[in-house]
């Protein structure tokens, strides 16, 4: 039985990663670089520390790596984070699984002035137990540093008994590490493909989808156990 759920939150609670990968084009083309918009999205859920040695090598990151995260980091302040929204129906999710008895937490790439943002934006504040972001570890997603900080912070809870819900390849690969299952939140925009190869166990399309399954008295949400075959996604089922 699920007890703890530990969520992703750009591209899975809020509406961010084509905003994220523009920031990003936008800041390595100011530093000489152009990028193609698909090739950066790819690599949206990783913390900068992780995406940017993808396009620049270690000379060109000794010389300006700091000076581009920190202008990309104030061009999405300026630019881009005020066109973030929620997904719809976040703030009833996290009711409903409370409700069930669920302990929730906060796992962001994102540093902790922008997840306190989206906190207020999905109308979330005081219905999750802790939160965790990119601030407080050494590495970003895929490595399992930021839900590793999580479970501490829920007491170290058994894996068998906590998801992690999260929307990219990154997310899972994290998660795994730690022997925790990933629901996969297609809204952020990567394949079903890419999300099942990297080891989520159950896909959905958004927030709303999930809260489905919470609701639903049939399902064990969102499965029973890691033996268990979990419950077919609308998108699935209309294949």
């Amino acid at each position: 039985m699920v007890e703890n759920v530990i969520f992703d939150v750009d591209g899975t609670l809020v509406d961010s990663v084509d905003e994220h990968a523009e920031a990003w084009r936008r800041a390595f083309l100011h530093f000489g670089r152009d990028f193609p918009f698909a090739h950066v999205r790819s690599q949206i859920g990783k913390g900068a520390d992780q995406l940017i040695p993808v396009f620049f090598n270690d000379d060109e990151l000794e010389r300006f790596g700091k000076e581009l995260e920190e202008y990309r980091s104030k061009l999405f302040l300026k630019e881009f984070l005020p066109k973030v929204r929620p997904f719809p129906r976040v703030r009833e999710l996290f009711q409903r699984l409370r409700q069930h008895g669920r302990r929730i937490a906060l796992a962001s790439s994102a540093n902790d002035d922008e997840l306190q943002h989206y906190v207020r934006l999905c109308g979330i504040d005081g219905l999750y137990e802790t939160k965790a972001s990119k601030d407080e570890v050494d590495k970003s997603k895929p490595h399992p540093d930021i839900f590793e900080s999580a479970l501490a912070r829920l007491g170290r809870p058994a894996p068998d008994v906590t998801v992690v819900v999260g929307d990219t390849p990154y997310d899972a690969l994290a998660a795994g590490k730690l022997g925790l299952s990933t629901v996969g939140m297609l809204a952020g925009g990567f394949s079903p493909e890419d999300l099942r190869a990297a080891g989520c166990r159950l896909l959905v399309k958004d927030p709303s989808e999930l809260l489905r399954l919470a609701e639903d008295s049939s399902v064990d949400w969102p499965w029973n156990g890691p033996g268990a075959t979990p419950p077919a996604s609308k998108d699935e089922e209309n294949r």
